[in-house]
């Protein structure tokens, strides 16, 4: 089904494509009862209000939307789309200093456009961390859309991940995680979004204070059309972080990301694409110390 929507999209365009989007977006609407229930209690929290039914469609169809343009942004199709960047000085800044940093994104809009910005810097590569098993599942779906595009993944689970994390760091490159969910048995810590507590889990910003790296908040959303903003934002600089201050320091960023996770879902509210109870209670969660 991928390389059929890949031969629709690239053969008869972007609007041709589009067209399934609708298909799409109603299917799920109406025939995925707990992907509707999850977005109705999502969005009841980020609009302040009780989400109509177009509320819903159109938070299915933003996140068909943002899958479909993979199509084009993986196959380096840049000039499609109108994208406006706001704080990239501050990642160049960070990156300047040669020894790399972390990008913390979320299933919130699009972490693929990043590609636009190899644009304009070709050195800006962004190594993705994630299980292997994910890691598999993502380079099968690339490799549909376009063979050459399978993607620089780190895997985690190995005995010599923390290694290749510190050689692509020590280059001086870009390592990119999202940080909302959890594969395993993560410690997870209670914090406020959208009014109330969410458990994120801790492994993400732990592994950046262990390697004493920089942490750079990362998401691209859509706007609808062709339009994205890029933003990015400082979330923690663990790079003088001493040992003993290293637990508050880690508290302190996962509350920092948690007010920028809610920012975000308030300002483009249909970008939210974690489609299950996000706000289930975790009896082994313990709660972050105030940054």
């Amino acid at each position: 089904m991928l390389r059929v929507m890949t031969w629709i999209s690239l053969r008869l365009g972007r609007r041709a494509g589009r067209v399934v989007l609708h298909l799409i977006a109603s299917y799920f609407l109406l025939f995925a009862p707990a992907s509707r229930r999850a977005s109705r209690n999502y969005l009841r929290r980020a609009l302040g209000r009780p989400p109509r039914w177009r509320d819903l469609y159109q938070h299915f169809f933003t996140f068909a939307a943002t899958i479909h343009d993979r199509v084009y942004l993986v196959n380096h199709r840049f000039e499609l789309f109108d994208f406006e960047v706001h704080g990239e000085d501050t990642l160049r800044r960070l990156l300047a200093g040669g020894k790399g940093l972390f990008l913390m994104g979320a299933h919130l809009g699009s972490f693929e456009v990043i590609r636009a910005l190899g644009r304009r810097d070709t050195d800006l590569r962004v190594a993705m961390v994630m299980h292997q098993d994910n890691a598999q599942k993502i380079n099968a779906m690339l490799a549909a859309i376009n063979p050459e595009a399978v993607q620089d993944i780190i895997g985690l689970g190995h005995i010599d991940s923390m290694l290749k994390l510190r050689e692509r760091l020590d280059e001086g490159g870009v390592v990119g995680m999202l940080a909302d969910r959890t594969p395993g048995n993560d410690i997870l810590y209670p914090v406020p979004i959208l009014g109330t507590n969410a458990n994120l889990p801790s492994g993400p910003f732990r592994t950046a204070a262990l390697l004493r790296r920089p942490v750079v908040f990362m998401t691209g959303l859509y706007l609808g059309g062709n339009r994205y903003a890029i933003h990015f934002d400082p979330l923690a600089d663990f790079s003088t972080v001493a040992r003993g201050q290293r637990d508050a320091a880690v508290e302190a960023a996962i509350a920092r990301y948690a007010a920028l996770l809610d920012h975000y879902c308030r300002t483009a509210p249909y970008n939210w694409f974690n489609f299950f109870d996000f706000w289930q209670p975790a009896p082994t969660a313990t709660p972050p110390k105030a940054g």
